[in-house]
């Protein structure tokens, strides 16, 4: 055989081995979310375990509620030690959980409107993204949404939201009568944790993280690293021409920690 031959064989092998992903939902184009549940509440587990959200979960009327972000990422491989792979959603970056089969599926949120999702492998060589149009004119917008997630696979980050009517928001009580809600509560997996509000009260803000603690591994030890990041993203208007992105990162060392991330004056 050729040193050519060789060489084109090699780079066939290495193109094959590389990982390629694969989005099943949402799917891109032109779509009408009908009588879709804005809302992707899921349990909360303490302290974090090793589950992916996107599995099914029950509505209040008994259906299934499935995951809005779902793929897989042929030849993925799950290492601690490696950069993890990346989820953008809407222009918020963040790290996303894969299983060991390859497969991921995340609760998200979408606004009516137009919206993209782009996954890219640790190495952000391989991707994919999609970009659709909710026509849904009924569906409301979201006037402030609070996106957290986190760098260390399972770890616990919780978010608290006050807003300047008194209402405080957080895991333990979700649904503000101001009608802001933490729509989105994953307990492991980089996040993220959701809140949002339509028509947000004017005054002064305040957006709280805690670090609740590492969560419990395949072997049942506790895991945690020296170090995570916290990232908080602040969206405002969304979906309209004064749509506004802010994103602010904190570091969190120990459990318990509770860190303010920003005060703020809507509008």
């Amino acid at each position: 055989m050729s040193r050519l031959v060789r060489s084109l064989c090699a780079l066939l092998v290495a193109a094959t081995a590389q990982a390629q992903v694969t989005l099943d939902a949402p799917r891109g184009g032109w779509k009408h979310s009908g009588g879709e549940p804005a809302q992707h509440l899921q349990d909360v587990n303490y302290p974090a375990s090793r589950v992916n959200a996107g599995g099914p979960r029950s509505r209040e009327d008994g259906g299934e509620l499935g995951a809005a972000i779902r793929g897989r990422i042929a030849g993925a491989t799950v290492e601690k030690a490696r950069q993890p792979h990346l989820l953008v959603v809407n222009g918020v970056a963040m790290p996303l959980s894969v299983n060991a089969d390859g497969s991921f599926a995340r609760p998200y949120a979408f606004p009516p409107g137009a919206n993209s999702v782009e996954v890219r492998t640790p190495d952000r060589k391989q991707g994919r993204r999609v970009n659709f149009y909710d026509a849904n004119a009924a569906r409301q917008r979201v006037g402030l949404r609070i996106v957290l997630s986190w760098d260390s696979d399972m770890t616990d980050i919780d978010l608290h939201v006050l807003s300047p009517d008194g209402q405080h928001v957080f895991f333990g009580d979700r649904l503000g009568r101001n009608g802001g809600a933490l729509d989105v509560d994953v307990t492991g997996g980089y996040g993220p944790e959701i809140y949002a509000i339509p028509s947000p009260p004017h005054g002064n803000w305040q957006v709280y993280v805690n670090y609740f603690g590492g969560g419990m591994g395949t072997d049942g030890q506790e895991e945690s690293q020296e170090i995570t990041i916290a990232q908080v993203a602040i969206i405002t208007r969304e979906g309209t021409p004064d749509e506004k992105l802010q994103v602010f990162r904190v570091p969190l060392r120990r459990p318990g920690e509770l860190t303010l991330v920003k005060s703020f004056v809507y509008p």
